[in-house]
């Protein structure tokens, strides 16, 4: 291994990153050439299929943070799902980044295949001169009237009318309708025709111009078919806006690129300009959630230049399996962040060990000249990797960069992810001829990576990346087990029909009273650690025992997962968080089925996947540097004065970050900044104004606010409209600012109507907090529960937390559990102020947490929560805080440590110098060059 390699394996350690065993393999090599661009970034692969289910599910801060430009959604008020109609959600949609809405417009009909819309037997002859249809056979053909009414809906109660696609045929080759081309085929061109020629009538009605209509939609790449579809379209002016079909199987990550070839060319053989294409549904189970395998989809549609839509089989409303709980995020919704930040880049040429591989090392890279920042993203191979840099302009970066490199290892799809992890860095890296190599290790085909590269800059990146909160991990195989097993999860197994394990394998039938997985492990400093399981609870909630050095210390509680069918039973995992005490050196962990040695605890059959370890002691910080920051309207890196590589924001102009909170509560935000005259910087946290931060002259500062933050992703908006320069944000844990929340148990609230409360068995290994919930809540205005103001006497803004559980259905799918998103209102006295739908949680005794925003404007009104018109969620407690624990004092105090709430001057003479080389290893190798 180079000097490179083993400097990245010390980051590792010195950043606490458990290594995994050198490899014996020879590293796969990625060229990466930034001089040689291939077009502007087009970031449309985050794409989704019925990602979204109602309005606020997923969260604001999810879909803004996942950077999602394309959706398919139900048609309005259809019926095919309970839940993802297009116009429901798309406030949420088009909030930030959110461009083409498309509609599946037979996804009005009930039932799958669509049998609503043609009776066996059916003929039509359409008459291309007037538009009209000949029935004929057993029945008349419906369609034509649900396309209209379905274009009249978006055209009547859409504010963005004309940011929707419509796509009339859903998978048409697949057995919906058409299958038989030789046979159908000019039934499927006739009703192409009339129902292209409806949806262009209804928009000229309404004064819209020309609608936008997706297709043909087919189930794969269908020369053929598309062939005809093309040629009938043109002779008949309905060509698709949109050309689309599906890629989703494991072989299609080596054909696509060919298929896309082939279409281009019949493209061009029919003398047609090309036309935008959008893969609208792509990948496996196996794929989603999974950063080495998204990667791999991510960087054939970004060469290719095409959007593409995640394919849609679990549920409507979590990115197709790319977040976690309510809020959360899991890794693969990290990848999908990490490739929408390089929106506004060029992208470059990559050259992976085999372009067409099926699973193999892919990777993306893109420069932002403008703000002097090079990105790649990369994935999908078990062998370390050597970056092969070149083409790093001196003009852009200088004669040295500083680089960064992050981890982001598998989850599980409801397992939660913690902001991806700094594994090397360097700082000052002298460059020669604007070349670069960097040995990385992998932790297993399955993570994915991003590295950074900037000029260097004032903040000291070495130093950022050893300060991050000590970790460490383990794979559940690798623990000393006892009355368990270990199964190898094949990614090729079952067709890519089921969801991977972290490392390839995890451990289950852990069903016997002497089933334990234990793992000795040695920690830094006394202290408090949280230990994340992750794991799959089949459906029901669960728990494990924790002991340390064999003495009892605590739950495992975990929440219930995914259980739709043997396939995926167990294998939908989540993860489970518990904080624990330790004293500096050595200990064994041993996670157990059993407390007391005589009898399992209840529902303990969980699969174990992985362990981790992180120290969370009061103080330990995230630090989000402004190079990984979201610029917009104006805001910019700058790489002169006194804060170079910080963001430079003034007038309109913004820099949004996503902060991670794996616990809901109080932190400690300080921000790094600098100014040239009295200025100061405003936060806006999950949509919400809380706070502004100030300088009294020019400097340098240190600024810090104390706000209540969600579990999960937490988006972060900085503005300075008098100028500011951002260098990094930073996030402190503070949990005795808890203190200030009023927490009360759904059994202390008051009840009205039907609202009642039920204590659940012990046995059914319930999250529930007290093991109470309070239910039938809603379904009409009298039933509800009510709050007092006690604790919270006063009025402004608050979030409250409600921890719910809600496991409707509604109907039956073929693979799609068809889960109903229940509605939560609140009232002050009379007033609604708030509302938020709530997704749902696999279990009716498994309780997730969902924040309200609310701003009350009284002190003693009761707040009574409820929904007027259906059920809402079942409530097992509720939380309020506020939204900002203090105001900032905005001082200028003498250098030293500045105390929580006030901006402190930094004294750029007192602070020490940088490091150069840190512990975290030597600079990275750089190329012996011919004279």
């Amino acid at each position: 291994m180079s000097t490179a390699a083993a400097a990245a394996v010390a980051a590792t350690a010195v950043t606490g990153l458990a290594a995994p065993p050198a490899s014996a393999a020879d590293p796969d090599v990625l060229t990466v050439d930034f001089a040689d661009h291939t077009g502007d970034f087009r970031g449309g692969a985050t794409g989704t299929l019925y990602g979204f289910g109602d309005e606020g599910a997923p969260t604001q801060s999810l879909i803004n943070g996942a950077h999602i430009t394309n959706t398919s959604q139900k048609a309005p008020y259809g019926t095919q799902h309970p839940s993802g109609d297009a116009i429901k959600v798309e406030d949420g949609f088009f909030a930030k980044n959110g461009e083409d809405m498309y509609i599946y417009v037979q996804d009005y009909y009930p039932d799958w295949a669509y049998n609503g819309g043609k009776r066996p037997g059916d003929t039509r002859t359409y008459n291309l001169e007037n538009g009209t249809y000949t029935e004929g056979g057993n029945g008349v053909w419906d369609y034509l009237e649900v396309v209209e009414f379905v274009a009249e809906a978006v055209a009547a109660d859409s504010d963005r009318p004309q940011d929707y696609v419509f796509i009339p045929f859903n998978e048409p080759d697949g057995g919906n309708w058409y299958p038989d081309w030789a046979n159908q085929k000019d039934q499927f061109l006739g009703d192409w025709q009339a129902s292209y020629e409806k949806i262009q009538e209804v928009w000229e009605r309404h004064g819209l111009g020309h609608a936008r209509i997706g297709g043909p939609g087919d189930t794969r790449w269908q020369p053929e078919r598309s062939a005809d579809i093309l040629e009938f379209a043109k002779e008949h002016d309905s060509l698709p806006d949109i050309f689309i079909w599906h890629e989703l199987g494991i072989n299609n990550l080596g054909s696509y690129r060919r298929n896309f070839a082939d279409y281009r060319e019949l493209e061009a053989s029919l003398g047609l300009d090309p036309i935008p294409v959008n893969i609208t549904e792509y990948g496996m189970l196996r794929d989603m959630s999974v950063p080495g395998q998204l990667i791999q989809w991510f960087t054939m549609f970004e060469d290719t230049k095409v959007d593409a839509q995640t394919a849609y089989w679990n549920y409507a409303g979590n990115l197709s399996d790319n977040t976690a709980r309510p809020n959360g995020a899991n890794a693969g919704w990290w990848m999908f962040k990490w490739y929408g930040d390089l929106d506004g880049s060029q992208t470059v040429k990559v050259t992976p060990p085999t372009p067409n591989g099926v699973d193999t090392l892919q990777g993306i890279g893109a420069v932002d000249e403008r703000n002097r920042r090079a990105t790649v993203l990369w994935g999908g191979t078990d062998n370390d990797v050597a970056l092969d840099l070149s083409g790093l302009d001196a003009s852009i970066f200088g004669d040295k960069v500083d680089v960064e490199i992050r981890e982001n290892a598998l989850t599980g799809a409801e397992g939660l992810a913690d902001t991806p992890r700094v594994i090397a860095a360097y700082d000052g890296v002298a460059l020669t001829d604007g070349q670069l190599q960097l040995d990385v290790p992998t932790y297993d085909r399955y993570a994915g990576y991003q590295l950074i590269i900037t000029p260097d800059q004032t903040r000291d990146v070495e130093a950022g990346a050893a300060a991050q909160p000590w970790q460490d991990s383990i794979e559940a195989e690798a623990m000393n087990l006892t009355g368990a097993t270990v199964y190898t999860q094949d990614p090729q197994a079952s067709g890519g029909w089921q969801f991977l394990a972290s490392g390839g394998k995890d451990v289950g039938s852990f069903n016997r009273v002497g089933s334990r997985a234990e793992w000795n492990v040695e920690v830094p400093s006394d202290g408090t650690y949280r230990l994340q399981v992750i794991g799959g609870a089949p459906g029901v909630p669960g728990r494990h025992a924790l002991f340390v050095d064999d003495e009892s210390a605590g739950t495992v509680q975990y929440a219930a997962d995914l259980a739709l069918n043997a396939n995926s039973r167990w294998k939908y995992r989540g993860s489970a968080e518990v904080l624990v005490d330790l004293t500096a050196g050595s200990h064994t962990l041993s996670i157990r089925s059993s407390a007391d040695g005589a009898s399992v605890l209840p529902n303990s059959d969980i699969t174990l996947d992985k362990v981790s370890l992180t120290s969370v002691e009061e103080g330990e910080p995230t630090l989000y540097p402004a190079s990984g920051f979201r610029l917009e309207d104006g805001a910019s890196l700058t790489w002169s004065g006194n804060a170079k590589g910080g963001a430079a924001i003034s007038g309109d102009g913004r820099a949004d970050l996503y902060a991670t909170a794996i616990e809901t509560g109080y932190y400690d935000v300080q921000v790094d900044w600098a100014s040239t005259k009295a200025s100061s910087v405003e936060l806006t946290v999950n949509g919400a104004p809380v706070t502004e931060v100030a300088s009294t002259k020019a400097g340098k500062w240190r600024s810090s606010v104390t706000v209540h933050l969600n579990e999960g992703i937490n988006e972060i908006e900085l503005r300075s409209p008098d100028g500011g320069v951002v260098q990094s944000l930073t996030t402190i844990r503070d949990r005795a600012a808890d203190d200030a929340a009023v927490s009360i148990e759904a059994e202390d609230m008051t009840l009205h109507g039907q609202a009642s409360v039920t204590q659940l068995a012990a046995s059914t290994g319930t999250n529930a907090s007290g093991g109470a919930f309070a239910g039938w809540i809603g379904n009409g205005t009298a039933n509800a529960v009510e709050i007092p103001r006690d604790g919270f006497a006063a009025a402004g803004d608050y979030d409250l937390t409600v921890y719910y559980a809600n496991a409707e259905t509604s109907g039956q799918h073929d693979y799609n559990p068809q889960v109903v998103d229940r509605l939560l209102q609140v009232q002050e006295g009379t007033e609604q102020v708030g509302h938020a739908y709530f997704r749902y949680t696999y279990s009716w005794n498994s309780f997730s947490q969902r924040t309200i925003p609310v701003t009350l404007s009284t002190a003693d009104e009761a707040l009574r929560l409820g929904n007027a018109n259906a059920w809402a969620p079942n409530i097992d407690q509720f939380t309020s805080l506020s939204l900002i624990g203090c105001s900032p004092t905005r001082i200028d105090p003498a250098p030293g440590k500045a105390p929580r709430g006030i901006t402190h001057h930094l004294n750029p003479a007192s602070e020490p110098a940088r490091p150069r080389p840190s512990a975290l290893g030597q600079p990275p190798t750089v190329p012996s060059l011919p004279g």
